[in-house]
């Protein structure tokens, strides 16, 4: 019910008053002191300044000039705005290890850290995603076997992190240039379900004359189990009649790989 005169006003200044203390929830009802006030200008200007020494070490020296929890660091900046971003930045890298393992971690691992949400945490992914793709365009069209460097460092930034295993086929074509990066399947961490008939269909359907395996271990060591040389096996020997050359099954592991061909197993 509406109130005449004086109620009226008091209603209105209560109302704003309440709204006022939602939007500021952590008020306290007393002043603080002088030098309270003064702290959180003071702990902002230091903030912004040690964002600001950071860039300008990245722009004057590169990202030679930090380490790699400064350059997670500075990447933060950008994604966390309003905070201090290098303890997020150490535990990141206390969890994952490198920079490799906290960009390849997944998303519901990453945001168990504290400070990092949702948004950061795909946009973590997303960086990743950047590094993928530019390593894969140094590959499309071009001879694989010349550009073999190249190959090893696009599937470790692809695969060596990866929780599970999965199983990844190059298809190229008679030039040896790669025309279909495709995964074939995913497993445990230990097993991926691979399926000869499949590859050699696939293989067809794309023209290719010619792959190459790729699959990673998640527990980090390339060394290839007996059933890895045995699917290999029956693999090269599905395609061989059709025509279409297993040039090379590749493990890759998060400190190395292993190639069956520079070990004498194809």
């Amino acid at each position: 019910m509406p109130l005449d005169g004086g109620g009226t006003a008091e209603a209105s200044e209560e109302a704003q008053l309440f709204d006022e203390r939602m939007f500021f929830p952590a008020q306290s009802a007393k002043s603080p002191p002088a030098s309270a006030k003064s702290a959180p200008a003071k702990v902002e200007a230091d903030y912004h300044g040690h964002r600001e020494r950071l860039r300008n070490r990245y722009r004057d020296g590169g990202d030679t000039a930090l380490a790699d929890y400064e350059i997670l660091e500075l990447l933060l900046f950008r994604l966390i705005p309003r905070r201090d971003t290098k303890p997020i930045a150490k535990a990141l890298l206390a969890r994952f290890g490198t920079l490799g393992g906290v960009f390849g971690a997944p998303v519901g691992l990453l945001t168990e850290i504290s400070g990092v949400g949702d948004a950061v945490a795909l946009d973590l992914k997303l960086v990743a995603s950047v590094a993928q793709r530019m390593l894969k365009s140094e590959l499309t069209g071009k001879p694989v076997l010349s550009s073999w460097k190249a190959l090893i460092d696009y599937c470790h930034t692809a695969m060596a992190h990866e929780a599970r295993e999965q199983f990844r086929l190059l298809f190229l074509d008679k030039r040896n240039a790669l025309i279909a990066d495709e995964i074939q399947g995913l497993g445990t961490v230990d097993h991926t379900p691979v399926y000869p008939r499949e590859v050699v269909k696939r293989a067809l359907e794309l023209s290719s004359t010619a792959v190459i395996l790729v699959h990673n271990h998640p527990s980090g060591d390339p060394t290839p189990s007996r059933a890895d040389i045995e699917m290999t096996k029956t693999i090269i020997d599905t395609a061989k009649p059709l025509g279409i050359t297993v040039h090379d099954h590749i493990i890759i592991g998060k400190n190395g790989h292993v190639s069956f061909r520079a070990l004498r197993l194809i």
